[in-house]
């Protein structure tokens, strides 16, 4: 089987690289990283969106904000898709947003937000075993030690919320919850790569979002109309806002180049810098004070992410 990603860097010597390449990687990069501090913060965000709001409800309406902004600004920026690959990438969303987006939200509702953040980067590991399983990506040595101690940190926090009673603050099967949304993610990112190649980021997430989105505002609609929307205070609006335009518009759009460009397996791994964020933010933000399991979950994690982070040596296939 073929690559299933095609990507501006390929393996190769450091020297080799183009200036105009190490600055697609950089930039890269840096749009990665502040993909993962907007969806560390979120965690904070939308714990306390879903206090407030049912969590269906929440979600309902943040993720029709970011549809509709976000394919507002595809359509008025760049050519629309084939209307085969529209209803391809609808389909995808499903998976990557609806089914996702669902078990998500309602695993954050049961556990804490540092907690959330922490199963949350797994999504490495699953990525790149589904992406070695569908033979479409390549594991090195040293990814597998990374891999192995991102597993083993979530596995910690993991226990920590088992050793609560059902109900308590940290309740594993909002853990559970989102530990199955990573693998519906995962699976997403995987297929998601022919894509990539051929259609503009913004294209991918809007309407990968609409098809996700759909479902969600089906299954939402009896909690929407128990919402009193005069009554939202304007600190959840914002909260919607944040979520809705940032965490789900703006980071996305990071998201799928680095996909592009870097490939799947290497651009989930900057999603390991969302755990740290995520911990220490909920502190100042909603009053979760770390627990000795999150800070040894987060050691593990962290120290997963300086094993799988290698310097990119990479030639242009292709520019951009």
């Amino acid at each position: 089987m073929p690559t299933l990603v095609p990507r501006i860097v390929q393996m190769t010597a450091p020297a080799a690289m183009s200036a105009e390449t190490r600055r697609t990687v950089r930039s890269t990069e840096l749009g990665l990283v502040v993909m993962a501090l907007i969806w560390g913060l979120n965690f904070a965000v939308l714990k306390y969106g879903t206090t407030v709001l049912e969590p269906i409800a929440y979600n309902a309406i943040r993720m029709s904000l970011g549809t509709v902004v976000l394919l507002g600004v595809a359509c008025a920026m760049a050519p629309l898709p084939s209307r085969r690959d529209i209803a391809k990438l609808m389909l995808l969303g499903i998976l990557g947003h609806g089914v996702y987006q669902g078990l998500f939200i309602n695993g954050l509702a049961l556990t804490r937000a540092g907690t959330a953040a922490l199963v949350v980067a797994a999504a490495p590991a699953v990525i790149a075993i589904v992406g070695r399983a569908l033979g479409v990506e390549r594991i090195t040595r040293r990814s597998v030690f990374g891999i192995a101690m991102s597993l083993i940190g979530v596995a910690i926090v993991v226990l920590g919320s088992a050793r609560n009673e059902v109900g308590a603050e940290g309740d594993v099967r909002g853990d559970l919850l989102i530990l199955c949304s990573v693998v519906a993610w995962a699976f997403y990112t995987t297929f998601l790569g022919p894509y990539t190649t051929r259609i503009r980021g913004m294209h991918i997430a809007g309407w990968t979002l609409l098809g996700g989105t759909i479902p969600i505002i089906i299954v939402a609609t009896p909690a929407l109309l128990r919402t009193s929307f005069a009554d939202i205070a304007p600190l959840t609006w914002g909260a919607i806002a944040y979520s809705g335009l940032g965490a789900i518009g703006l980071a996305y759009l990071f998201w799928y180049r680095g996909v592009r460009v870097l490939g799947s397996t290497r651009t989930s791994m900057y999603a390991q810098l969302q755990p740290l964020i995520g911990l220490l933010a909920a502190w100042p933000l909603i009053g979760e004070k770390p627990t000795a399991w999150q800070i040894a979950g987060s050691a593990a994690v962290m120290s997963g992410l300086l094993l799988t982070r290698v310097p990119h040596t990479a030639e242009p296939a292709h520019g951009e």
